[in-house]
């Protein structure tokens, strides 16, 4: 199979492990900001939750987190028109978030962790 005759067509969705789905919910949709696509109950007793951030056509799923699990680096970087505001607000609704970095040549960003210790950054695009 070469790059040119793979199967894999696009990425779906990206998931978010968390503890809770319910508080997780709550903080992607009532801080972030993110709009509900789908809610749907599991057979295993969990939940299907899709969300979306923007009105970008990226989807993130928040999935109950296996036991044990350690998160690491930044594995999704969100984008903003205004850094300093996105920075200012989240800041202001009590989110874990890192000072702001303005490197010569590279988009204004920072990171931020959600409740579980997930970690985020999000990029200015302008």
């Amino acid at each position: 199979m070469t790059a040119a005759s793979t199967p894999i067509t696009g990425i779906r969705t990206v998931s978010i492990p968390v503890n809770d789905q319910d508080a997780a919910l709550r903080f992607y949709t009532e801080t972030l900001g993110f709009r509900v696509l789908r809610d749907n109950p599991t057979p295993n007793g969990g939940r299907w939750i899709e969300l979306a951030p923007g009105g970008g056509n990226a989807v993130v799923t928040l999935e109950p987190a296996a036991p044990g699990l350690t998160r690491g680096a930044i594995g999704i970087r969100f984008t903003t028109d205004d850094a300093e505001a996105a920075h200012a607000a989240l800041v202001g609704a009590g989110v874990d978030a890192d000072e702001m970095l303005r490197w010569p040549g590279v988009p204004v960003m920072f990171a931020f962790r959600d409740p579980d210790g997930n970690a985020f950054s999000i990029t200015e695009t302008a």
